[in-house]
């Protein structure tokens, strides 16, 4: 089954390397101490599995962790309080989303909050397949 190697033509980076002329990417670090025991967050799991599916994409990408307590300085500084999902994927500013997700605003800049959206940004953006059940 060769078909992944097929979508990789697709992926190329867009945009030059300025911070907000790239997306840009908060997760979680894939393992953090929380209610006593380690944890990760499933949904910055499932968008590292599309990365590793597609690693041509994390190039495109200003990636940053943020802790798992909050505030997250990271997002709360860009966004504004109360925002700190993780993850969340800040627009860059000449990005087209689409038509599939669910683009939201805060601190004047386009975000998605949430791994299906973010993957479908991706399946718009350089033709991955989109998530099933999406």
């Amino acid at each position: 089954m060769n078909e992944p190697q097929l979508w990789l033509a697709f992926l190329v980076p867009t945009g030059d390397e300025e911070r907000m002329n790239k997306d840009t990417l908060f997760l979680l670090p894939p393992g953090f101490e929380d209610n006593d025991r380690r944890e990760f967050c499933p949904e910055c799991a499932e968008i590292w599995g599309v990365l590793a599916y597609f690693p041509a994409i994390k190039e495109s990408l200003d990636i940053r962790y943020e802790p798992i307590a909050h505030p997250r300085t990271g997002l709360v500084d860009l966004l504004g309080e109360g925002e700190w999902n993780c993850p969340t994927l800040v627009l860059a500013e000449d990005a087209d989303a689409g038509p599939h997700a669910e683009v939201k605003t805060a601190g004047g800049y386009r975000l998605l909050d949430n791994a299906r959206d973010i993957a479908k940004y991706f399946s718009h953006i350089f033709g991955t397949p989109f998530p099933r059940g999406s």
